[in-house]
Parts: structure tokens; C-alpha cells; sequence
């Protein structure tokens, strides 16, 4: 068996053979070897954003005399390589591990300064050349780059959730207009109730995502306010007021974000309540999700024992023992993701009360836990309106029979006979068998051209004007 060729690198704590093909360095495999926890990795907007940031400091350090030319090109251009996911395979530690997210960003120190070197024609491991602590990370630290990268990272996937929502809302809404005349049985306590139209349920639903997209965005905003510049512990140790400006410059025009310094970096630093803020918002959409794609799977229970007022798209076989069966997976698969939303959102609301001091060490569980939920409910917004919501079809016939067998328009009457007596009639129909308007006429209370007036399903579905 060939042996794997190596290098030595060299840290305060030793020297390691490190695999000479990596670009990853000691600090990394060392992190490697104390965190084998999930197998999960960062998401690769977060890999992004560390790479946008370092990028904008080595633009401010070459700017400013700090880090030469030459050495500040080739950080450059390795940095916007990570940002193009060339080097996704070379970020290797777990989403669970050291506090602060130090090991995540000491893997994007090392990848950027050993592919660096390769572009300057030298080893990598080359570290008396550039040094991922010395050049990489000039005038930085983890306590101000990794809360950084989250606030950019999630500012990313909030426009890809504002887009994925917004599609679905629009498709919601094109089938209440679609649905707008067909009348059906509404259900409280999934008992009858008085009608409305599928469209009125269809634009309801919209309108709920709407509402939520809406809140996501508000509390969004408040990630705009970046901590980077505070180095160590929000004072801005070895970096300047300049310095602190330049690099917020240069994360606006890279990542096209109206971002600024924050009002106090020791805040920023210190407290993750913004964080813990959108993930609330989040799960509070994921709720409303959860609402729409149970009523989804309600409505179209059966075929023939359920409620089958609306047909999904037929997407794969059912059973593996009951032939023919056609399951609503979509709805299920959407249902499921709104509970891993809110799973996430109780993880990060734990550690952002976890904060001690100048620094909250429990990041990590946060970054993952925040993007995996921006990740999962923007795919599963685009497939439950590709594969599912597009696709819906009424069955029309089914949900007049509704409409008129249910025992909830017996409210329309109240106005007319009184509840009292409505509630008899609604009694005896049940009793009998026969339909409430049999009831109705047989005792006299109303005549039939009142019923017909009365009882009209479409006119029960909105007020007179």
C-alpha cells in the first residue's frame, strides 16, 4: 500500500504530519480529532461568508500599507475562489465543536493561506512566507469575523427565502382566484360549519406566509448592524478606526448588502438576541406552514373515505402492501420541516442565552441551527409549490354536496327564526335524515323562496354589499 505522502506543520502545542495534499493546516486537523460529533458541516453561505470577510480585510490591510501587495493579491484571489465553492471539500470540521466557532475559522484561515501559497508559487505550509494567524487574520479575531459571517450568511438566505415565499404566495393566490367559485362546507372543530369558497381558504393560506415572510423580513434588518472591526473583545485591539471603516466598505460593495458598523461592537459581541429574533420569526412561519399543509392533506383525504374536496398531484406510489395507494408526501415533507424549524429554533434560543461576558461561546449551534432553517423551509417552499400547490385540482361537484349538506348554514337563520329554533330544526334533521330545509319548510318557519334567498351557499359566503 503507497503511503500517503505529508508535511509538518508547526503550532504552539507541536508539530503534526498534516496530508500534503490538504489545504487545511494543525489547527484543523487538530479540531478534527477532538470534534468527531455529528458529521454535519457548516453551510456552505456561512464558508462564503468567511471568505467575503477576509477578503474585504486583506483589501482595508493592503489599503493601508499593512499587508504587501503581492502577499494581499493572492489572499484575494484564494479568498474569492472559497467564495465560489472551489474548496468546499477542504472545510472539514464538524458544525458541532470549540466554542465561538474558533476551528471553523482557523479551516478558512488555513485554506486560504495554503492556497495563497500555491499562488505564489510556493508550498503550501509555507508559513514563514504567510501565516494564516500573522497575514490571513491581520487585525482580526474569531470573536468579531464568525458573528460577522453568520449576520452575512443569513442576510443571503433571507433574500432566497423572501424569493422562495413570495412564489409560493403568488401560486396560492392564482388558485384562490382559481377556486373562487366553488363553494364547500367550511369546519370548526372539524365539525360543519357555515360555507365558504376554496379560494377563501387558498387566500387565506397566502396571506398567512405573507404575513410571516413579512416578520422575517422586519427582524432581518437588524443583522445589518456587523461587529467586525471589535478584534478581540469589541475594543478593536491592533486594528484602527480606519481600518474598522474600510472593511464595511468593502462588505457593501462585495456582497451588495446596506450593511454598517454597529452602534456598540460590545453588544454585537456580547448578545445573539438578533439571532435568536429571526429564528423566532422563522418558526413562527414554520407554524403557519405547518397549518397549510395539514389542511392540505385534510382536504384531500380519501379518495373514497375522507374528505377529497381537492386532488394532489399523484408523485409516487403510497404502500408497499396497499396497490394504488397515492399519498400527500409533499404536505408530509413540509409538515416535517416546519418541525425541524422549530427544533432549531428552541437549540438557538438556549445558546443565545448562553453568552458570558465579552463573548457567547455557543455560536456554533446557532449558525448551524439558523441556516439549516433558512436552507430547508426556502426548498421546501419551491417543492411544495412546484410539486404540489401548481398542480391542485378541485373537485367541484364533492364540495357542493358539502356546502349543502352541512348543518353549519343553519346560522344563516338565526337572524330569521331565531337560534333557538334552528337549533330544533338542526336537531331533527339529524334525528330524520331529511335535509334542514325539509325541517324548515315542514314547520313553517320560512317559505321556500325565503330558504332559497337564505340558504344560497354563494350568498353565504360574503356579506351583502
Amino acid at each position: 500500500m503507497k503511503k500517503e505522502k505529508v508535511r509538518i506543520e508547526k503550532d504552539s502545542l507541536g508539530t503534526r504530519a498534516i496530508p500534503a495534499a490538504a489545504y487545511y493546516g494543525i489547527e484543523t486537523l487538530r479540531a478534527v480529532e477532538n470534534f468527531p460529533i455529528s458529521g454535519m458541516r457548516f453551510h456552505f453561505g456561512f464558508l462564503w461568508a468567511l471568505a467575503v470577510i477576509k477578503k474585504a480585510c486583506a483589501l482595508a490591510n493592503r489599503s493601508l500599507g499593512r499587508l504587501e501587495s503581492r502577499r494581499a493579491g493572492a489572499v484575494i484571489k484564494a479568498c474569492e475562489e472559497v467564495m465560489a465553492g472551489i474548496h468546499n471539500g477542504a472545510f472539514v470540521t464538524d458544525a458541532l465543536q470549540s466554542g465561538a466557532g474558533v476551528s471553523a475559522h482557523m479551516n478558512a484561515n488555513e485554506v486560504i493561506t495554503n492556497r495563497a501559497l500555491e499562488i505564489l508559487g510556493r508550498k503550501r505550509g509555507d508559513h514563514a512566507y504567510l501565516h494564516s494567524h500573522d497575514h490571513v487574520n491581520m487585525g482580526q479575531s474569531t470573536n468579531d469575523v464568525v458573528p460577522t459571517a453568520l449576520r452575512l450568511a443569513a442576510l443571503k438566505l433571507s433574500k432566497e427565502f423572501h424569493s422562495a415565499s413570495l412564489e409560493l404566495e403568488k401560486a396560492l393566490m392564482r388558485k384562490a382566484k382559481e377556486f373562487s367559485r366553488v363553494v364547500k362546507s367550511g369546519r370548526t372543530h372539524l365539525q360543519d360549519a357555515a360555507p365558504v369558497t376554496l379560494g377563501q381558504e387558498f387566500a387565506g393560506w397566502a396571506v398567512q406566509l405573507q404575513k410571516g415572510r413579512g416578520r422575517v423580513e422586519l427582524l432581518v434588518q437588524g443583522l445589518r448592524e456587523l461587529g467586525i472591526g471589535g478584534s478581540a473583545v469589541g475594543t478593536g485591539l491592533n486594528t484602527s478606526l480606519r481600518y474598522r471603516k474600510i472593511v464595511i466598505e468593502n462588505l457593501k460593495k462585495l456582497t451588495g448588502f446596506p450593511v454598517k458598523s454597529a452602534r456598540n461592537l460590545f453588544a454585537v459581541m456580547q448578545n445573539d438576541a438578533d439571532f435568536a429574533a429571526v429564528s423566532g420569526a422563522l418558526r413562527d412561519y414554520s407554524l403557519s406552514l405547518i397549518q397549510i399543509a395539514n389542511d392540505l392533506r385534510l382536504l384531500s383525504s380519501g379518495p373514497n373515505t375522507g374528505f377529497g374536496e381537492i386532488l394532489l398531484p399523484a408523485l409516487q406510489p403510497g404502500s408497499s402492501i396497499m396497490p394504488g395507494k397515492i399519498n400527500p408526501v409533499i404536505p408530509e415533507v413540509a409538515a416535517q420541516v416546519g418541525y425541524q424549524v422549530i427544533g432549531n429554533d428552541a437549540a438557538i434560543a438556549f445558546a443565545a442565552a448562553s453568552g458570558e461576558c465579552e463573548l457567547n461561546v455557543m455560536r456554533p449551534v446557532i449558525i448551524h441551527n439558523l441556516l439549516q432553517s433558512f436552507e430547508i423551509l426556502k426548498n421546501t417552499l419551491k417543492v411544495l409549490r412546484t410539486r404540489c400547490v401548481e398542480g391542485i385540482r378541485a373537485d367541484r361537484e364533492r364540495c357542493r354536496y358539502y356546502a349543502e349538506a352541512s348543518f353549519g348554514i343553519a346560522a344563516a337563520l338565526n337572524p330569521y327564526i331565531g337560534y333557538s329554533k334552528a337549533a330544533e330544526c338542526v336537531k331533527e334533521a339529524k334525528k330524520t335524515g331529511k335535509t334542514l330545509r325539509q325541517i324548515v319548510l315542514s314547520k313553517g318557519f320560512l317559505s321556500e323562496k325565503e330558504l332559497q334567498r337564505i340558504l344560497s351557499p354563494e350568498n353565504l359566503t360574503q356579506p351583502p354589499k
